[in-house]
């Protein structure tokens, strides 16, 4: 019985810098360990990039049969990268890193034993420190990852990453799941299945500079939020039933209050407040309904997730 195959599925977005570096240091780790159990496939995806990323993978390409790229028509972000990783990926497990190599290469040799040994059918990874990282974004980050397991039923593990490595069933379970909207974690932790996680330090970029600003995993974080909760609109609805009985108790208030001391008009300056702060209210609720409409917009318009313009492997046939 020959060896399994292992298809490492790398989303790149302006990584002319570190591709290089990455590519160098995955072949040494598949010669140094790696090769012994398994035969290795790179699947680069280039999501847009507008520096020289998808010249060095037709490079890489052409002088490595074991490399294959999928090149976007514009960057539809990294989730669409993933799922188009994970659909033209081929083997019996596939895994999912960055290439700028905060996800340890040196990883892979255990995540293949743990799927070997049957331990978990989905391999994930979680940084315990976040040595490195702009101390408030690491403050956000873990108040998101409270926050979701709080209002979801999903979990979502504080500091996992996408980098992980799964069976086909596995793998076939997340492309069942083919909403245009997508949070990977999310995603995988609502499909189940046995997993493990394996921890690591956190590291810094090899090279270049993440393309990932903090406005951007705001969004993304809110994109997780929407996409396996519906807490939100319950906390809407909840606050404008507080803030109806506050308005009728007040009413009432008014009335016995003019009738005892004929003084109706006292008081305007912080009746102003109060209009302004249910309005603002009301905008944060009709804020947050919007959000689940415009998802379902987008849902119902089945647009593709990804256009390929250029690639060198089919769907599957990697």
């Amino acid at each position: 019985m020959g060896k399994k195959e292992l298809t490492v599925v790398v989303p790149c977005k302006d990584e002319q810098e570190v591709l290089p570096v990455f590519y160098n240091r995955i072949c040494k780790v598949y010669e140094e360990t790696l090769g012994s159990k398994v035969e290795l496939r790179l699947l680069l995806i280039d999501d847009g990039s507008k520096d020289g990323t998808l010249k060095i993978m037709k490079e890489l390409a052409a002088s490595d049969e074991r490399v294959g790229y999928i090149s976007f028509s514009r960057n539809f972000g990294k989730e669409a990268a993933i799922y188009a990783g994970l659909e033209h990926a081929r083997g019996d497990y596939v895994a999912v890193m960055d290439a700028d190599l905060q996800d340890p290469p040196e990883m892979l040799p255990k995540m293949v034993d743990v799927l070997e040994g049957g331990e978990a059918q989905l391999v994930g990874t979680r940084r315990v420190t976040r040595q490195g990282e702009p101390p408030i974004r690491s403050f956000f980050a873990r108040l998101f990852y409270r926050l979701m397991n709080k209002i979801s039923e999903t979990e979502v593990v504080d500091g996992a990453r996408d980098f992980q490595m799964m069976t086909k069933k596995v793998v076939s379970a997340i492309l069942s799941m083919g909403e245009y909207n997508r949070f990977s974690k999310g995603i995988t932790g609502w499909v189940g299945y046995k997993k493990k996680w394996l921890e690591y330090e956190n590291e810094k970029r090899a090279a270049g500079e993440s393309s990932w600003s903090f406005w951007q995993l705001v969004v993304y974080a809110m994109e997780g939020i929407t996409a396996f909760s519906t807490v939100p609109l319950v906390m809407s609805s909840v606050i404008g039933l507080v803030f109806c009985l506050m308005a009728f108790i007040a009413i009432i208030f008014i009335i016995i209050r003019t009738l005892i001391f004929g003084d109706p008009t006292s008081g305007w300056p912080s009746m102003v407040c109060i209009i302004m702060l249910v309005s603002g209210v009301q905008l944060l609720g009709i804020g947050v309904l919007g959000q689940y409409l415009a998802k379902t917009y987008l849902e119902t318009k089945n647009r593709p997730k990804y256009l390929i313009d250029e690639t060198n492997v089919g769907e599957g046939d990697m």
